[in-house]
């Protein structure tokens, strides 16, 4: 990614995942246990992968020459579908684990409830906060490119200013 602040905004959506998953244990009555576990840690790389995909087109778009708001808003609106289809098929995926009846369903469906709510929630909150964080990243690094340039060019007006005073050769 050539900077800190996309794997930091990629990590920053990681959270939401897992509250959807406490959030979706608690209203379906499932109790958190070694199996709703592993169904956060799975949510960990679908989570990630959903926030490469907008970051890496956003950045796409960047050094393609769009404005950063541009770019955002092209990445949301083209990166929707794949984002949508993945975590529409796991969820799906996931639906007769959550609601299985039968011999082991017990076992089996804090991970399928697990993974329904922490992708629900987290692939919302994805599409809106990834955005979002991107914006005001990218604000701070052109303030700073802003003020780099600034001081650039005063010290080259004082150079110019004062050009033959400092290139003058020194009586000895």
């Amino acid at each position: 990614f050539e900077s800190l602040s996309y794997p930091f905004i990629i990590m920053f959506s990681i959270p939401f995942a897992f509250s959807g998953v406490l959030m979706a244990l608690f209203f379906t009555g499932t109790n958190l246990n070694v199996m709703s576990l592993l169904g956060g840690i799975m949510l960990i790389g679908i989570v990630v992968k959903n926030g490469i995909v907008l970051i890496d087109y956003i950045t796409l778009c960047r050094e393609r020459g769009q404005a950063v708001l541009h770019s955002v808003v092209t990445a949301g609106r083209s990166r929707l579908r794949p984002v949508l289809m993945t975590t529409l098929t796991t969820i799906l995926g996931m639906v007769p684990m959550a609601v299985g009846q039968g011999e082991g369903a017990e076992m089996w469906r804090p991970l399928g409830v697990a993974v329904i709510g922490g992708l629900t929630v987290s692939t919302i909150l994805t599409l809106i906060l990834v955005p979002v964080l991107y914006c005001s990243f990218a604000g701070v690094g052109i303030r700073r490119t802003r003020k780099k340039i600034k001081k650039d060019r005063e010290l080259n007006d004082y150079y110019q200013l004062h050009k033959e005073k400092m290139t003058k050769p020194r009586k000895q």
